[in-house]
């Protein structure tokens, strides 16, 4: 695999356990956007650009430094892709202890549960569990690290 630099725009090719393939977006703070997609055929930019995002969660830069995932194209972030959503924390030693992180300011503050029952859980992935999340859910399958994630 050839090494490449994480580029903020950048779009990657994620290569899928089903021989299908997916779309990320590079963006700030070690996060990327996937997109609503899954197919076995090369897409164009403008058609990857147009679709949703499934999510936007960290990513370890070693999934796109490495060339796992090889950057194919590159964009300006538009409005979508600006601010980060934001994340929760839980204390795993104690459950009650909830608080919300934004990733762009980096601050956080205490929550309720049901403030965070829509958000991702600050956390970065691995390539291969992504890989898997995205693949569960095109095949409609629960997803044992979302799970693991989930708020308690």
């Amino acid at each position: 695999m050839k090494r490449q630099t994480r580029t903020l725009g950048s779009i990657v090719k994620i290569i899928l356990a089903d021989d299908s393939h997916s779309y990320g977006i590079i963006l700030d703070k070690s996060s990327i956007g996937i997109f609503n997609i899954k197919t076995k055929d090369d897409l164009l930019l403008s058609e990857i650009l147009k679709a949703d995002i499934l999510f936007i969660v960290a990513v370890y830069n070693t999934a796109i430094t490495s060339g796992r995932w090889r950057k194919i194209g590159k964009t300006n972030l538009d409005n979508r892709f600006t601010t980060l959503p934001l994340n929760f924390i839980q204390d795993s030693t104690n459950p009650e202890l909830i608080e919300i992180y934004d990733p762009n300011s980096g601050l956080s503050r205490k929550a309720s549960k049901d403030e965070c029952l829509h958000l991702e859980c600050a956390a970065v992935w691995e390539a291969a569990h992504l890989e898997s999340r995205i693949l569960d859910h095109f095949n409609s399958n629960e997803n044992i690290w979302v799970k693991q994630l989930q708020i308690k």
